[in-house]
């Protein structure tokens, strides 16, 4: 053994998850094509986000993500203290994020999606099977954070009181049924068929855009933007997914009525971070500290 290996001290549980966590959101920007969204060919919809900013965005997450796998770890249960601890963590991320991108807003969603399933999976690193997680996350969603200021003017809360539709929290307390029951089936699928990696990732963020109510796109495009999207996406996949040619097709079809429409699926690339995040989990933990 070297000295420098000598000298390296194993991860903790919590500097892992951070690290699946701001991975997650990387390996999401990364992605590309998205229909409409940053990533590596360009700003998508998008006129103040670029590929750069975006990375710099969620590495600048990963003291949030690591203090939130350490308040869960401190608590050891599910608690309305714990969802009060992950709340006040997840605000001041935000503010550092907001810091560091000059203003704009690039992981508000993905904060409280990866927050919850970070915080999660640190609950009990001995059931991490995404079913297993999503609902602990569920359940801490489910709970009131009796210190969050009173703030009805976001987009996202807009949107659902101008449409009567469900948005980030609601998916959340349902368990990220857009996650477990679309995304990840969907990327095993694609994977089984030998799609290639980045094909299925593709599939696997398609898969939740047939049927998310994604509140980003109903605030720039409204109800015929959103029908787009999802009528969008499921043309893609019915054709054979982005490894076939005629799915390519279909997707540079949705790729031009996403920018068309101004309209960039935010809420469906926070979900497709949470997706990977869940799909690497318990493999990653295994490797990395042997927890499970």
């Amino acid at each position: 053994m070297s000295a420098v290996n000598a000298l390296q001290q194993p991860l903790s549980l919590s500097e892992c998850l951070a690290d699946l966590a701001v991975d997650a959101l990387i390996d999401e920007a990364d992605l590309s094509p998205k229909p409409g969204l940053v990533d590596r060919r360009g700003s998508g919809a998008h006129t103040d986000l670029h590929l750069g900013l975006m990375h710099a965005s969620a590495l600048s997450l990963w003291p949030c993500f690591k203090a939130m796998a350490d308040a869960a770890c401190a608590r050891g249960a599910l608690s309305q203290a714990l969802r009060e601890d992950i709340g006040q963590i997840g605000r001041e991320g935000e503010v550092e994020m907001l810091r560091i991108t000059a203003g704009v807003n690039t992981h508000r969603g993905a904060i409280w999606a990866l927050g919850l399933l970070t915080a999660a999976a640190a609950l009990d690193s001995t059931a991490l099977q995404p079913g297993e997680v999503s609902l602990r996350a569920a359940r801490l969603a489910m709970l009131n954070d009796r210190r969050a200021p009173a703030n009805g003017d976001s987009h996202g809360a807009q949107v659902c009181r101008l449409y009567g539709v469900r948005g980030a929290r609601e998916e959340a307390q349902l368990g990220f049924p857009a996650v477990t029951q679309q995304a990840l089936p969907q990327l095993q699928r694609s994977r089984a068929a030998a799609a290639g990696e980045q094909n299925a990732r593709l599939d696997a963020l398609l898969a939740i855009m047939t049927s998310l109510t994604d509140t980003c796109v109903l605030y720039r495009a409204g109800l015929a933007g959103l029908s787009s999207m999802q009528s969008g996406a499921r043309a893609v996949l019915k054709a054979g997914g982005s490894a076939s040619l005629e799915g390519r097709r279909r997707l540079r079809e949705l790729d031009d009525d996403m920018l068309r429409l101004r309209a960039s699926p935010g809420g469906a690339a926070d979900l497709l971070a949470a997706s990977l995040f869940l799909d690497r989990l318990q493999p990653a933990l295994q490797t990395q500290i042997g927890s499970v």
